[in-house]
C-alpha cells in the first residue's frame, strides 16, 4: 500500500513542526503592542524617549540635512545623542569621521545647544565625495559593493555655516586626523564604512579620551560589517575593554 503523504511527513519532520501551534508562533515573533517598528528593530517596551520635543525637532533638522526620509532611524539616532549628551558634560571635544552630509551630527549640535558650548569644538571629517576603495580590504570588497555617494562638502558648510564651534575636515583618513587639534576627546562617532580607516581614527583618538566618553560605531552590528565587527572587538581586546552591541547595530566603547 502507497504511503501517504502525511505518513511520510511524519517520518522525516520532527514533531512540534506538524503542531499548527509551531507555525503560529513562528509568525507572532514579538508577544506585545509594537511600540517601534523601524531599521530591522522591532521592539514593545517604552519608546516615549522617541517623542521628546526636543529629539523630535533634532530628528527632523537632521532628515532636512541628510539621507533620513529614506532611512528613518530614530532609534540609532536617538543611541548617538545619548552617547553625545554624555560627552557634553565632558571635558573635551567631540569628532565624527563619516559625516556624508551631516544628519547624524546636525541632529546633535541642536539637541545639544552646540553653539551654547564655546569651550567645546566638533571636527566633522570625512572625504565628502564617498569612500576611497583603497580604504576596503580584498575581503571587505568581496562581501559588498561600495555605495556611491554624491559630493556633499558645499553641503555641509551650509549646514553647519551658524555653528562656529564646528570644524569641516574634508580627506583621507587617516591623512587628516592631524587637522584634529584637540587634546582631550569626549564623544567620537565612527562611520566610514570600512574598517582600516576606523581602526586608524580609534587608535588615534583613543589615548585623547577622557574616562566617560563612548566611541559609536555604527556599523558593527550590521551585515557586511564583519570585517569592522572583528576589527574592533580586537581593538577593544587590546585596550582592556570591550564593544557593548546595541540592538540597533551600533556598538558602544566607553573609555574606561
Amino acid at each position: 500500500m502507497k504511503e501517504s503523504t502525511k505518513e511520510f511527513l511524519k517520518k522525516v519532520l520532527p514533531d512540534f513542526v506538524l503542531n499548527p501551534i509551531y507555525w503560529l508562533r513562528s509568525y507572532s515573533l514579538v508577544k506585545g503592542t509594537l511600540n517601534y517598528r523601524q531599521d530591522g528593530l522591532y521592539v514593545t517596551c517604552n519608546t516615549a524617549f522617541l517623542r521628546e520635543p526636543k529629539f523630535v525637532e533634532a530628528f527632523r533638522l537632521g532628515r532636512e540635512a541628510g539621507i533620513l526620509n529614506d532611512t528613518p532611524i530614530h532609534y540609532r539616532a536617538y543611541i548617538a545623542c545619548w552617547a553625545a549628551l554624555k560627552g557634553r558634560d565632558l571635558e573635551g571635544d567631540f569628532v565624527e569621521c563619516g559625516v556624508y552630509r551631516g544628519a547624524m551630527s546636525r541632529m546633535i549640535v541642536h539637541y545639544l545647544d552646540f553653539q551654547d558650548l564655546p569651550q567645546k569644538r566638533f571636527y566633522l571629517l570625512d572625504t565628502f565625495s564617498g569612500i576611497p576603495v583603497q580604504s576596503l580590504s580584498d575581503e571587505e570588497l568581496r562581501s559588498r559593493r561600495p555605495a556611491k555617494y554624491e559630493p556633499s562638502y558645499e553641503r555641509v558648510k551650509a549646514t553647519f555655516s551658524a555653528y562656529p564651534n564646528v570644524t569641516i575636515v574634508r580627506g583621507m583618513i587617516p591623512d587628516t586626523l592631524a587637522e584634529v587639534k584637540s587634546e582631550k576627546v569626549a564623544y567620537l562617532s565612527l562611520d566610514m564604512n570600512a574598517a582600516a580607516p576606523e581602526i586608524a581614527a580609534a587608535e588615534y583618538f583613543w589615548p585623547k579620551m577622557v574616562s566617560g566618553a563612548v566611541i559609536v560605531l555604527d556599523d558593527y552590528g550590521w551585515a557586511g560589517a564583519e570585517v569592522q565587527r572583528r576589527e574592533f572587538d580586537a581593538f577593544a581586546a587590546r585596550h582592556g575593554v570591550r564593544v557593548f552591541p546595541v540592538p540597533t547595530g551600533q556598538g558602544l566603547i566607553f573609555k574606561p
